[in-house]
């Protein structure tokens, strides 16, 4: 069975456990249910609020590099230290971290493979308590941002004009047809329904197991190149607000090996709110 292209940027939960007293891992959990975490979490985690502690509070932006620094060194994430990046409902939300992670140019981080879903299905242990965090002693490693990782509003309409990118729309059929424009429950909205013209749509959850991990190589492989998503193409992935389109960003360039990838973060709540732009159903 053939590997993964970068299989380290994954860690089982077997290895997680046994590893849960490492002083070298800061393990974090990211959800979209930010309560969850005072529910139950893996001992040792602390929690980011992606609302508050990965957006900019004014803009619809993300943090900046030096925030980031001091979020990391608050969380006790210093020179050598590995983060541990997991969430509930196959990692959506931990998954986009990890894309944001990369975009601002910090790399020592990996995602829990089956995140708290495979956690709880294996019985692992779970509290409430919150761990005493020290801030870090060192600064940890930031490179420059990676603005080849993230498309933004110029680029996308100048792209779907050209016809020079493939598309991969991660969402439900129902959100790409147009049927309902975002999942029952969430609030960020656009204002037309349906999707980018000659956009795949390949739902971001196809990508997993039943109990949260990532299917194989061959599986992923076949996935993707089935309906036409070749490692040979630039390609833009997108969603509702980017988070579950960083999942599939994931899958594609960490787990598959493919180059020329980008996340589209403003996805459709921007693009169905842009005036004039084509829209299909």
């Amino acid at each position: 069975m053939a590997e993964y292209v970068n299989p380290d940027v994954l860690i089982s939960d077997e290895e997680l456990e046994s590893r849960l007293n490492d002083p070298s891992l800061r393990v974090i959990e990211v959800d979209e249910d930010t309560s969850l975490y005072s529910k139950g979490h893996i001992p040792g985690a602390i929690a980011w609020n992606w609302k508050t502690d990965l957006h900019d509070p004014l803009r619809r932006e993300f943090l900046s590099q030096s925030k980031l620094a001091s979020l990391l060194k608050k969380s006790g994430v210093g020179a050598d230290t590995t983060v541990v990046l997991y969430a509930g409902n196959n990692n959506w939300f931990s998954a986009y971290t990890f894309w944001l992670l990369r975009y601002l140019g910090f790399d020592n981080a990996k995602l829990l493979n089956g995140g708290r879903k495979k956690w709880e299905l294996e019985s692992r242990e779970l509290t409430a308590d919150v761990p005493a965090v020290a801030p870090a002693t060192g600064a940890a490693p930031i490179g420059a941002v990676r603005p080849e990782l993230r498309a933004l509003r110029d680029e996308v309409i100048e792209s779907v004009a050209a016809g020079d990118k493939a598309w991969v729309d991660v969402r439900s059929p129902d959100e790409f047809t147009g049927k309902v424009i975002a999942p029952p429950g969430l609030n960020e909205t656009a204002q037309r329904g349906g999707h980018i013209p000659r956009a795949k749509n390949i739902p971001w959850a196809m990508s997993c197991h039943e109990d949260g991990t990532f299917k194989s190589p061959e599986e992923l492989k076949a996935l993707y190149e089935g309906r036409g998503v070749t490692a040979n193409q630039d390609t833009i992935a997108y969603c509702r607000i980017g988070e579950r389109s960083s999942h599939s960003w994931l899958v594609l360039t960490q787990l598959l090996g493919y180059d020329n990838v980008k996340n589209y973060d403003g996805s459709w709540t921007e693009y169905g709110s842009l005036v004039g732009v084509p829209v299909e159903r």
